[in-house]
């Protein structure tokens, strides 16, 4: 009974037992959810509805969106279930399907990001080729890059990790997590770990290094104009900055803690990383393009009071 457990099954350890309290767990993540669903939701329609907002800036702020949704509904309905449930067993099958959606959304969301920051990047340093550098088949090359390219890169990844003998089936997470899954592996040396240092290297740092480099060459050109068209420059790139340092903060923080010991870290403050890396990001990103930018903001605020909606 026991190597069926461990061969079918997955045992997610993380959960505390917070007694009835968990009910109110329950609640609010259920409205966090919630908040995720609707927020992103309303900022797809707007941006579908409104043809003002058909321009790349904007088509890109809806991937971020839908990549939201896609995440978080990875995430929030088994977590919610084991909220309530005092066994916390998943499938193999659902264990990895889950690793490959919310892997794959941490991955959209940092090529949306290298995406957006190009395309600012355009149009801060080459305004007057702007129409050109970003027309209509270059603004969908670079969106099925952004989609494709993640997709294909963990179904590799996946597969070595499905291939792996394992000797254990407890998971010290909240959700399927591969590093947490590579940890069971029976024999360390059958991850090639060359293999796995040279993916985390094109997978992250490469997209890291060139969003950083747009920025600082965006930073750069607003310096050598006037402080109005600075600040309105600015004003465009504010949200993008933002999106990239929470997705930054909260992906190095669940890194972290998947390579620390977990007997150092306080149970609360783990589930709290752990969770941070799929809600923060989900539910800032409407907030900070919806209420800074201003022609969303506008487009919001008629779509919310139009008859139709509501």
């Amino acid at each position: 009974m026991e190597n069926q457990t461990i061969s079918f099954y997955f045992n997610l350890t993380m959960f505390m037992k917070i007694g009835h309290y968990r009910y109110l767990a329950f609640v609010f993540c259920l409205l966090i959810y919630s908040f995720i669903v609707f927020a992103n939701g309303v900022l797809i329609v707007v941006i579908a509805r409104e043809s003002a907002l058909h321009q790349p800036m904007y088509i890109f702020i809806a991937f971020l969106s839908f990549n939201a949704l896609y995440g978080s509904t990875a995430f929030f309905p088994r977590f919610l279930m084991d909220l309530l449930s005092d066994t916390h067993l998943i499938s193999r099958l659902a264990c990895f399907t889950q690793i490959y959606v919310i892997y794959t959304y941490g991955l959209y969301e940092l090529t949306i990001l290298c995406v957006m920051a190009y395309d600012r990047f355009v149009a801060v340093c080459h305004p007057l080729h702007y129409s050109r550098k970003m027309n209509y088949k270059v603004v969908c090359i670079l969106g099925c890059t952004a989609w494709v390219f993640p997709a294909c890169s963990l179904c590799l990844n996946l597969l070595t990790i499905v291939r792996l003998q394992l000797c254990g089936n407890k998971i010290y997470k909240i959700y399927c997590a591969s590093w947490n899954v590579v940890l069971l592996a029976c024999d360390p040396r059958s991850v090639n770990s060359i293999a796995s240092t040279v993916a985390t290297i094109i997978l992250t740092f490469l997209p890291f290094s060139f969003i950083l480099y747009t920025y600082l060459r965006i930073v750069l050109a607003c310096w050598k104009q006037t402080s109005e068209v600075r600040r309105k420059l600015l004003q465009s790139c504010l949200p993008h900055v933002v999106s990239f340092a929470v997705y930054s903060l909260t992906l190095f923080t669940d890194t972290a803690l998947s390579r620390q010991n977990r007997k150092g870290v306080n149970p609360f403050v783990a589930v709290v990383l752990a969770m941070e890396f799929i809600i923060i990001p989900p539910v800032t990103n409407p907030l900070v393009y919806g209420l800074k930018l201003p022609e969303i903001r506008r487009k919001i605020f008629k779509t919310l009071k139009s008859p139709k909606f509501t």
